[in-house]
């Protein structure tokens, strides 16, 4: 899968006209492709949406690839990052949903948050699963679909 992973990267930067490199780490449950760029805006877009299109846009090229009879070891979701923007969002925002935890904890108020992307909502999801008295959960639809943390009943 690597290697197809590898055709799809040298293809799509090559459209956008980006001039680059990028690593592909491989680990139990993904694929992590580190791209690093002068051109980084245009890749992350604001708030990191263009980087959610174009990891989604990867993954389903990469699917598209395989053949299923050929490769025993199934698909591995690819996980983007570009300049290390992703990292360092997910350290962000981790420490935020920390912060909103203890601050639920002590208010016993449930706290609606933003609408944000699926792998910011995991973030904040993994990262209050870890905390005592608290749980989150995701309510709303699309563009809209936003978490509250709420204290344990």
């Amino acid at each position: 899968m690597e290697e197809q992973l590898g055709e799809v990267l040298d293809n799509l930067l090559g459209m956008l006209l980006l001039e680059g490199s990028y690593d592909i780490e491989e680990t139990e449950e993904s694929f992590n492709v580190s791209i690093e760029t002068k051109d980084a805006g245009r890749l992350i877009g604001a708030r990191g949406e263009s980087l959610d299109g174009l990891q989604l846009l990867i993954n389903q090229m990469v699917a598209r690839k395989m053949d299923p009879a050929q490769d025993g070891t199934g698909f591995k979701r690819v996980i983007v990052d570009v300049e290390g923007w992703r990292k360092q969002k997910e350290e962000e925002l981790a420490k935020s949903a920390e912060s909103w935890g203890k601050q639920v904890l002590e208010t016993k108020q449930p706290m609606d948050l933003e609408p944000q992307s699926p792998w910011q909502r995991r973030i904040v999801h993994m990262t209050i699963s870890e905390m005592d008295g608290v749980e989150s959960e995701s309510i709303g639809e699309g563009r809209d679909r936003h978490i509250v943390i709420k204290p344990v009943k």
